[in-house]
């Protein structure tokens, strides 16, 4: 495996860091280039979960994937969160496809993978892509930016839909955009094809979160696969027990891990993996 670190710029000019976990690049391969995950990790938008980063980007690379990991900007951080953090991802989307032969990729099997507040920060980019205003703005082509899919876990739609009351002066890190405070108000039919999951039990961010988003790619006719779980609380990652953290031994579940197996075989469809 060769990984490496990397600082990049967005298209708004600022700094965010990425962390790539390819494999060897091998020319005697009969099928040598490999898809892409670009694993957004949660984290309340003021850490960033470890358990969501690395352990789901190693998952996937043993799988036939590279990898990479994007970190974005935080509550603390200067600035706001939007349209930044977006754009952090649209910039690592056009990166690889730009580079995609130096590290062995398919450039037309780029995936967006976030969870919970990473949920958010890919589906903004989804967004952002489909935005003729801020493409002109910033500077980007969608075509370029656009993933190929997106997989969505226990995904922040709704800013406003958590099961917790939200400090007040982290809401004056809001967005001003009403569909990147709600991205399921910004969907279009240029979406790519998502995969969702979640527990029907999540009490962090609430399971109308991925009911709203989903209606609203139904409503645009964008193809989807979802498995809500009836059991699975938040921030279960790959749902494995060497991802528990201490006192939460609700995050070894057995039966909602399967959503790493379904994303494989739904993959294995839409990008003919």
């Amino acid at each position: 495996m060769k990984s490496e670190e990397l600082t990049l710029t967005n298209f708004n000019g600022r700094a965010f860091r990425l962390r790539t976990y390819c494999a060897e690049v091998n020319p005697n391969l009969i099928a040598p280039q490999r898809p892409l995950i670009i694993v957004v990790p949660g984290g309340s938008f003021n850490h960033l979960a470890q358990r969501e980063g690395e352990p789901v980007a190693l998952a996937y690379l043993s799988h036939g994937y590279n990898a990479a990991v994007m970190d974005y900007n935080l509550v603390q951080d200067p600035g706001n969160i939007y349209p930044d953090a977006a754009l952090d991802l649209l910039t690592t989307v056009r990166y690889f496809r730009q580079h995609a032969s130096a590290y062995q990729l398919d450039p037309q099997q780029i995936v967006t993978a976030g969870f919970s507040a990473g949920g958010h920060v890919v589906s903004a980019a989804n967004i952002l892509a489909d935005m003729p205003k801020l493409a002109k703005r910033f500077g980007y082509v969608d075509n370029q930016v656009r993933p190929n899919a997106t997989i969505l876990g226990y995904p922040l739609i709704n800013i406003e839909k958590v099961g917790f009351t939200i400090p007040e002066d982290q809401k004056g890190k809001y967005p001003a955009e009403v569909e990147l405070l709600d991205t399921a108000k910004g969907v279009t039919s240029q979406h790519p094809v998502t995969f969702l999951f979640q527990a029907w039990d999540d009490p962090i961010v609430l399971i109308t979160n991925s009911l709203e988003y989903l209606a609203a790619l139904q409503a645009k006719q964008v193809s989807c696969e979802a498995h809500l779980f009836a059991h699975g609380g938040h921030g279960f990652s790959l749902a494995r027990p060497e991802l528990v953290t201490e006192g939460r031994a609700w995050q070894n579940n057995p039966h909602a891990s399967h959503w790493f197996k379904l994303s494989l075989e739904w993959l294995d469809q839409q990008l003919g993996h």
